[in-house]
């Protein structure tokens, strides 16, 4: 698979040379004509054409001025919405059993990575960052963890009707402070506790060739010991001798601030939590560090999703449940038990109070101030455990990006071209030379972003999804399941 350093444009352009206009491979061309076409990039074409070969769009324009190639396809988009697939930078992925809503070590396997991915495409996710993924690595104690690499043998395949697949890795934390929740993730990440360690850890993790460094700030409401700013500064430092980026899961103004002085990329999360906000001064030094071109291009994933879930059941009135919970695309893929387990009315008694939806707000102000200083808002939804929704909370991301003051057309940019980019996916835009992954809507998500949940078709570097059987392949692990129970 095409790694980050290759000019997919040359590539695109060399491809064209080799196969000719009609396509060596066999393959005709197919126009797809007369859809409304979000491009990704912020430009919206009303009545629109565009060309795919060989898996790859090669002419976008207005319906009749585009030029069509010579015995191609056309198929008619009058009265449907286009937009690119979209991109999630922050999953944990793999540890999942679905159907048995149980989570290990051992089911962190190629088969069950793959079904993740065919989940998340079937949601219209055309590329995913794993973090924290399963990966051998030292155990800081001169041996070995044995956990094998099926993540990087992914990374570099094409799987058929799934989202293309790359690493962060398995992470670095202090010693029981990185990922928390299900015990099969609790130890994955490189255990550091003095710089030396930080140094030789940061050594051996970019023979991964991760697409980012992770690591954990974070020491669980005063629980835990968690990286000093002397690790997490040895940490940068060391990454960055190799040219590699780093991302963290931070929740401090004060470690945000050191951080961002000493060249943080990425943040899982929102940068300040907590219940701090964000103030002028880390204001200016996120402008300082653009004007400056020191490392300019710094990003988050706000993961606000179940917040913005717990939110939307403390401003429901008594007795009703959110929309979302009775949406068909949910139980096309999961359970109404599990829905119910994970989402149902259980959910509103004892854990929703004002307190959610005040600090939802705080978390979107201090994710809209950062953003309007120079930091870009991506998408990633911190999928991970059991009661996460996989592929379906990359939809509800959508809502919760809109839900804190962007537009839906913003959002459809931080979720495609802006998201694609910074993890090195050749998507994430209709144009030419992009891979030709596209949804196809039955409904405007400019005028709602919950439009985007009206999913008709998917198509993945030009190939039509069999969503109807993958549906119902995953209905019946559910009714399997349950019938063993």
């Amino acid at each position: 698979m095409c790694r980050s350093n290759i000019n997919y444009t040359c590539l695109f352009l060399l491809m064209g040379l080799l196969l000719g206009s009609s396509g060596a491979l066999g393959q005709t061309a197919t126009v797809y004509e007369g859809a409304r076409l979000i491009t990704g990039d912020g430009n919206l074409i009303d009545s629109s054409a565009f060309v795919v070969e060989n898996g790859f769009f090669t002419r976008v324009g207005r319906r009749g001025e585009v030029q069509v190639p010579a015995g191609a396809a056309h198929v008619d988009l009058s009265g449907k919405t286009v937009m690119p697939t979209l991109t999630d930078l922050h999953g944990h992925f793999g540890f999942q059993n679905v159907p048995a809503g149980t989570m290990s070590k051992e089911t962190f396997t190629r088969d069950n990575l793959i079904d993740h991915l065919q989940r998340l495409a079937y949601h219209g996710v055309g590329g995913v960052v794993g973090v924290g993924d399963l990966l051998d690595r030292s155990d800081m104690k001169g041996g070995r963890t044995g956990w094998g690499d099926v993540p990087l043998r992914v990374r570099e395949e094409v799987i058929p009707n799934a989202a293309l697949f790359h690493t962060a890795g398995v992470g670095m934390s202090y010693p029981g402070a990185g990922a928390q929740g299900h015990v099969s993730r609790a130890d994955v990440s490189y255990p550091v506790t003095t710089v030396a360690q930080a140094r030789e850890a940061v050594d051996d993790y970019v023979k991964m060739k991760p697409e980012f460094i992770k690591i954990w700030v974070d020491d669980r409401n005063h629980t835990k010991m968690t990286l000093t700013p002397e690790l997490y500064d040895a940490i940068l430092d060391e990454a960055h001798k190799f040219n590699v980026p780093v991302g963290v899961h931070n929740i401090t103004l004060k470690d945000a601030k050191e951080m961002l002085r000493h060249g943080m990329e990425g943040w899982l999360h929102v940068p300040v939590r907590g219940g701090d906000a964000v103030d002028d001064e880390i204001i200016s030094i996120v402008k300082q560090r653009i004007a400056s071109n020191d490392r300019p291009v710094m990003w988050m994933t706000p993961a606000l999703i179940t917040a913005w879930m717990n939110a939307s059941w403390a401003t429901t009135p008594d007795g009703a449940r959110p929309a979302w919970l009775e949406d068909p695309l949910l139980r096309e893929t999961y359970a109404p038990a599990q829905i119910e387990a994970y989402w149902g009315q259980s959910r509103k008694q004892g854990i929703i109070n004002r307190y959610v939806a005040r600090d939802f707000e705080l978390l979107g102000q201090n994710a809209m101030r950062l953003r309007a200083a120079g930091m870009k808002i991506v998408t990633g939804t911190d999928t991970g455990q059991i009661q996460f929704l996989i592929g379906y909370f990359n939809l509800l991301d959508l809502e919760s990006m809109v839900a804190i003051g962007m537009t839906p057309m913003e959002t459809i940019i931080a979720a495609t071209r802006d998201a694609a980019d910074i993890a090195h996916f050749n998507s994430g835009l209709v144009a030419a030379g992009r891979q030709a992954d596209f949804i196809l809507l039955d409904a405007n998500p400019l005028e709602s972003i919950a439009n985007t949940r009206r999913i008709n078709k998917v198509f993945l570097r030009g190939q039509e999804l069999p969503r109807a059987a993958m549906a119902a392949k995953w209905k019946a692990q559910f009714r399997q399941t349950a019938s063993a129970e």
